[in-house]
């Protein structure tokens, strides 16, 4: 059974950070493409960064410079460090498995203004 479960999320100032984590379970991590998404509500889902299997990341243009994706393969577990957080990146966010698909339940961050 698959399992990823996002941490990290919380209430903190614009320009301020945070870091999420997602842990995988039951899947092949190591090779495995991890993504980050967001959705806030009523909105769609949105593609936030993606890692592959050998770290190479791509990213939203929204949070290019700001926010770094990396993976640690002896822990199965994905990061997604936001530094320079603005207000519009309040929204859950979501942990993703490509291959095969599986979500996370998600982990709310919250910028003050």
């Amino acid at each position: 059974q698959v399992q990823l479960v996002e941490s990290g999320g919380g209430l903190v100032q614009a320009g301020g950070s945070l870091r999420l984590s997602c842990a995988a379970s039951g899947i092949i991590f190591s090779n495995n493409r991890m993504g980050w998404y967001r959705q806030a509500p009523g909105k769609q889902r949105e593609f936030v960064a993606f890692i592959r299997s050998n770290s190479g990341a791509v990213y939203a243009d929204s949070v290019l410079g700001r926010f770094t994706i990396s993976r640690d393969n002896a822990k199965n577990t994905v990061y997604l460090q936001m530094n320079s957080l603005k207000p519009e990146d309040t929204t859950v966010y979501y942990c993703k498995t490509y291959a095969p698909e599986y979500w996370g339940k998600g982990t709310l961050v919250t910028v003050s203004s």
